[in-house]
């Protein structure tokens, strides 16, 4: 799969620079502080996991990044741009694009007509189709359900059609939000190795996921974040090796 990126200056350095930069970032509830200052970076063409308990903000994380939640504190800066005064639908412009918890496909609509909405920053009818080609390349399932209401597909397909939805933008850097979040098994494989297909074709990806084992072998590099705050974080590998994230994360 190779989807290039047109309506989007050329990156500006090469892959292994870091494309996002999150430094400090403060974000609160009313009186609750969800997070407390967290600083992390993704290299471009990089996977890298975001790991931890249920509330521990990771969520939170990606929201904010994608301009959905308001910052309290501190910097986001992608592909050399601070992100504090961008809006989401801005953000899309500069090629990001996220996938939400939970999927928010719209049921009422065709795949088809959901795909096309991914597309709403295309102005040219053939990119649109062309893109739509590449991306039912990538999940077969989905192309051959075009016609079909987006509501009676399984949770597995759903799940494929919001990131084929994501990938219709064109977006240099993709925000993964629990991508495996009650799918079968046998579907959760099939998109984790869409998912990486999609980084091996150069797109950069931030991964939030609760399967800790699957966030591990499939990314670069992971931070643990535990209320609010990074409580480590390294190469994917050697977490996946640590002792305390096994006790906690991995079952032994």
């Amino acid at each position: 799969m190779k989807i290039e990126h047109p309506n989007r200056p050329a990156p500006k350095a090469e892959a292994g620079t870091p494309l996002l930069t999150v430094d400090n970032l403060a974000v609160s509830y009313g009186g609750i502080k969800a997070l407390k200052g967290i600083s992390l970076n993704v290299n471009r063409g990089e996977i890298v996991a975001m790991i931890g308990a249920n509330g521990a903000g990771k969520t939170t994380t990606l929201k904010t990044i994608a301009r959905l939640l308001p910052i309290s504190s501190g910097k986001i800066n992608y592909d050399g741009r601070d992100l504090g005064p961008v809006s989401a639908e801005s953000l899309v412009e500069y090629g990001v694009s996220l996938v939400p918890e939970g999927r928010g496909i719209f049921p009422n609509l065709t795949v088809r007509e959901n795909l096309e909405l991914g597309a709403w920053n295309h102005k040219s009818k053939s990119v649109i189709v062309e893109t739509e080609m590449e991306v039912v390349r990538l999940f077969p399932r989905i192309g051959e359900r075009v016609k079909q209401v987006a509501g009676t597909l399984s949770g597995g397909e759903q799940q494929m059609l919001a990131i084929a939805r994501a990938l219709m933008a064109r977006p240099a850097m993709l925000l993964l939000d629990e991508p495996s979040l009650g799918i079968a098994p046998r579907l959760v494989a099939d998109i984790f190795e869409a998912v990486a297909r999609i980084a091996e074709a150069g797109t950069t990806i931030l991964l939030v996921e609760q399967n800790t084992r699957l966030a591990l072998k499939y990314s670069r590099r992971a931070y643990v974040l535990r209320t609010g705050e990074i409580a480590m974080s390294g190469n994917s590998k050697d977490l996946a090796d640590n002792e305390e994230i096994k006790a906690a994360y991995l079952g032994g």
